[in-house]
């Protein structure tokens, strides 16, 4: 179970690392012009900014406490905001009737929710 979990936290942690990178370093223009996010052209510079600091936070969840031993309880507690972000995602793209990303969103909260509840109860 533990190595199922180390996989799942590793593979989240580089999706959210690399997605919410992108989303701080690069313009709002830059990423909508890249033909797959047009969701941001309704969203301020801010909102993208502040979502992509928010999926690095995640990332890091996933990883540092349980490498540092210090704190613990902030993997579960990261997995659940990465879930509540995938929600998020999924309003957002329902809204606007973008039906390519849900499978995605779909199986990063499932991930993401697999390793809340591993972590609390391995």
């Amino acid at each position: 179970m533990n190595i199922a979990l180390w996989t799942v936290q590793t593979l989240l942690a580089l999706v959210y690392i690399v997605a919410g990178g992108l989303k701080v370093i690069r313009s709002r223009e830059q990423l909508v012009a890249s033909g797959r996010l047009d969701w941001m052209k309704d969203h301020s510079d801010a909102a993208v900014r502040s979502l992509g600091v928010v999926e690095i936070l995640g990332a890091l969840g996933m990883i540092l406490p349980e490498v540092t031993g210090i704190a613990r309880v902030l993997t579960p507690i990261a997995a659940v905001g990465l879930v509540v972000v995938q929600f998020g995602a999924l309003r957002v793209h329902l809204t606007r009737d973008e039906r390519q990303p849900l499978p995605i969103n779909m199986f990063l909260l499932v991930l993401a929710g697999f390793v809340a509840v591993g972590r609390v109860v391995h």
